[in-house]
């Protein structure tokens, strides 16, 4: 299960960095890194990708995924499995698809002697201003589909 703390540092952040492992049919492993994830619940995580990113298309084909989560004091490998809940989130200028992944599994993956001081630091480059406008309409899907 995913401790309460975290879920609540991901709700209250909007936009939490992740890092998302798939597997393609023949056993090909993909890692990527996503910033819209959102904790339904404790054994329950939505991540949207683009539709047509390798990612997509192995959570469709195998189902398999992982998720990496780092926060204050956590590093978390979550593992489980997904299924497509959305194709396409409605008002985005590209296809952009909604994943459940149901967490069967959780691993504190700190090394001993270690921990972790905060969360991935990242900036969106470019035009700021889409970007926020963008992770706020697939956040509020995700969210909207968790309720």
């Amino acid at each position: 299960m995913l401790p309460r703390d975290l879920i609540d540092l991901m709700r209250d952040l909007g936009v939490f960095p992740v890092v998302v492992g798939t597997v393609d049919r023949e056993g090909n492993q993909h890692l990527t890194f996503v910033t819209w994830i959102y904790p339904v619940d404790e054994r329950t995580l939505r991540i949207a990708v683009s539709s047509n990113a390798k990612t997509a298309q192995n959570m469709r084909e195998t189902k398999k995924v992982a998720v990496q989560l780092f926060a204050p004091d956590k590093s978390l490998t979550c593992y489980g499995t997904a299924e497509e809940v959305i194709q396409r989130i409605e008002g985005i200028p590209f296809d952009v698809s909604v994943f459940e992944m149901s967490v069967e599994n959780v691993e504190n993956s700190l090394f001993p002697g270690s921990t972790i001081t905060g969360i991935i630091p990242f900036a969106h480059t470019g035009n700021v201003k889409k970007m926020v406008e963008l992770d706020e309409k697939v956040i509020s899907a995700l969210k909207s589909k968790a309720e």
